[in-house]
């Protein structure tokens, strides 16, 4: 089993209109509703894959009985979000006929210190069963800024494997908790470094404690340097579409890879052409499973293995 975190679910909500113009009134051609936060978007992309997966985070409202509805109709993933007080956020994509998307995010629901000591326990129960571990996301209102950190060493000492796709702060401390993978886009990894080259910024975050980094350059790929060597894929050529949920993709082809024990440049194939498919589909968590086997065969792997 695989166990997806999303402290700060969403109830996902994409309007499709036929151009977005300011200040102006728009007929709406479709609305998309489906569970959302970065890492029930990487549990969809699992389960599409083949694999089981256990969801956790919080939930709440009548947002949240929306997302955990929406669960329900996903065939191999297990809800085991915790119930809090507060209301689950939203969030709204407008994508308008180019493609071209606007996301508007909610803040999530301020979460009590009794909610979260009892995520703490269950997050610990959960990963005694759990093959790997994906921290996704921003943080709600409560949480503390260190708590990706803490559930870092937690799943540590449990010897689970741990990616963390998170920004900002919680990215800096997380990082110096040692997990096993990290995926920031370039923004937030020029962020954490201070590096706008994407190479030697993977480096630095290696340096402050991340044992491999995958960088996500948009349309560009994936850049990577691990412990067994340092790659750059690329897909064949640039797509245009929803880029929401490319980056969750991202992080379900990466952790599958890790669980089945792919090679890193297989890793890399799958997750570059996971992320492309995705832009092509209707919306996050999801993803055209036609392009994503055509790509597989299309996207350029480049780099070498460290010397033993």
């Amino acid at each position: 089993m695989i166990l997806t975190v999303t402290l700060n679910t969403a109830l996902d909500i994409t309007h499709r209109v036929r151009a977005l113009r300011p200040h102006a009134t728009h007929r709406v051609t479709e609305v998309i509703q489906r569970p959302g936060g970065k890492g029930l978007n990487v549990a969809r992309v699992l389960a599409a894959l083949g694999h089981e997966v256990t969801v956790t985070g919080f939930v709440g409202g009548g947002t949240g009985r929306a997302v955990q509805e929406g669960l329900t109709r996903t065939p191999g993933i297990v809800d085991a979000l915790i119930p809090v007080e507060g209301a689950t956020r939203r969030t709204i994509a407008v994508v308008d006929a180019t493609g071209d998307t606007t996301q508007l995010n909610e803040p999530g629901p301020l979460i009590a210190p009794a909610e979260w000591s009892a995520f703490q326990e269950a997050y610990e129960v959960l990963l005694r069963s759990a093959s790997a571990v994906a921290l996704c996301g921003s943080l709600p209102p409560g949480v503390p800024v260190g708590a990706y950190a803490g559930l870092i060493r937690t799943a540590r000492t449990l010897a689970v494997p741990v990616l963390l796709d998170t920004s900002g702060e919680p990215l800096r401390r997380g990082v110096a908790a040692r997990p096993d993978v990290v995926k920031p886009n370039a923004e937030e990894l020029a962020e954490l470094t201070g590096s706008h080259e994407p190479s030697r910024a993977t480096r630095d975050a290696r340096r402050r404690g991340a044992q491999a980094v995958v960088a996500s350059l948009g349309p560009d790929g994936l850049l990577a340097h691990t412990p067994e060597g340092h790659w750059r894929a690329t897909p064949p050529r640039r797509f245009r579409g929803n880029p929401t949920g490319a980056g969750d993709a991202v992080v379900a082809g990466l952790l599958s890879g890790l669980v089945e024990h792919l090679p890193w440049p297989d890793r890399l194939t799958r997750a570059t052409a996971l992320s492309a498919a995705t832009v092509l589909a209707p919306a996050a968590g999801e993803f055209d499973q036609r392009a994503y086997e055509e790509l597989r065969t299309q996207v350029a792997v480049t780099g070498e293995v460290s010397a033993a």
